[in-house]
């Protein structure tokens, strides 16, 4: 079984809490790890939740509101002093880099490993990274500063031939490469094995997408469509609508009625405002609209099977 797990290292808003830890996801894809945000203490709780530092390649960032990448330097910084030689791709706001490289020259730091930088393209989604088995994209959101989300999906998987199969028939490659993509078999005595007969169904491509700070906005729906787990930020509660959309963000209600236009299987809210010193009533409220709707919590992992 390949890995598509999600671990929440931190789901508070802007101001600091005892309570809750600033922006910060971590997603495993088949042991690859991906950085979805950095505010500040992210790479304690990286320790505290065991996160292997030097396995992270990819670093995301939403937008330049310091709870989202506050913790970024000294994550940087702390690479370097570990003695990375491997380089860190990190993708954000075009002003990022520069931010970046003044934090190391006031500091008098010349790191071991290169920071490659991908500036994020304004108002436009766009295909980060590619492989063989995963796309990632950023798409816009409604921020009061430009802010993007990011959604991983995997890719489609040929089907599997089954062994016996294989044991009994000859089969030139080209053909097996055939039969993986959908076709039929006729064998040297011009029988039809059909293909359903032949292989296996592989195991569905499953996505993540990611919406940070945001107000209400139906345009995002195109870029999830259909997603297995949907990270959408939930600040305020259903009867401060007013308060959100002046500050741009989102209510819980709002985030589960985006999720369910979107077909997502499951919701996850977070991004809680420093006022709540409870959240389950967030919670409850989003199930209303979105009844498979969970809570993010520091610590939590979501494992999609």
């Amino acid at each position: 079984m390949t890995t598509f797990k999600l671990k929440v290292l931190g789901c508070g808003s802007a101001l600091p809490t005892m309570r809750h830890h600033p922006s910060s996801q971590v997603l495993n894809i088949n042991e690859k790890l991906f950085l979805l945000d950095c505010g500040e203490g992210t790479q304690l709780q990286m320790r505290k939740y065991h996160i292997k530092f030097q396995k992270i390649e990819h670093v995301f960032i939403s937008h330049l509101h310091g709870d989202h990448f506050f913790g970024l330097i000294g994550f940087v910084s702390t690479l370097h002093l570990l003695g990375r030689t491997k380089d860190l791709h990190v993708y954000g706001d075009a002003r990022l880099e520069n931010i970046i490289h003044t934090q190391l020259k006031a500091s008098d730091t010349f790191l071991r490993y290169q920071v490659i930088f991908h500036p994020l393209t304004p108002k436009k989604s766009e295909v980060l990274f590619e492989d063989e088995n995963l796309v990632i994209k950023s798409f816009p959101l409604n921020h009061r500063i430009n802010t993007w989300g990011f959604v991983f999906r995997e890719k489609v998987k040929l089907r599997n031939i089954k062994r016996d199969f294989l044991l009994e028939y000859d089969v030139p490659i080209d053909v097996i490469m055939d039969i993986k993509a959908g076709a039929d078999f006729i064998d040297e005595n011009g029988k039809l094995h059909p293909n359903h007969k032949i292989t296996k169904t592989p195991r569905s491509p499953r996505s993540f997408a990611y919406v940070s700070d945001t107000s209400y906005y139906e345009p995002v729906i195109e870029h999830i469509k259909d997603v297995h787990l949907l990270y959408h930020e939930a600040t305020f509660e259903a009867s401060r609508e007013n308060d959100a959309r002046n500050k741009f963000h989102a209510t819980t209600k709002q985030a589960a009625t985006i999720a369910k236009a979107a077909n997502a299987q499951k919701l996850l809210i977070g991004h809680y405002s420093a006022r709540y010193v409870d959240t389950d009533f967030l919670l409850e409220e989003a199930k209303e609209v979105f009844p498979n709707t969970l809570s993010a919590n520091e610590g939590l992992d979501i494992d999609l099977r």
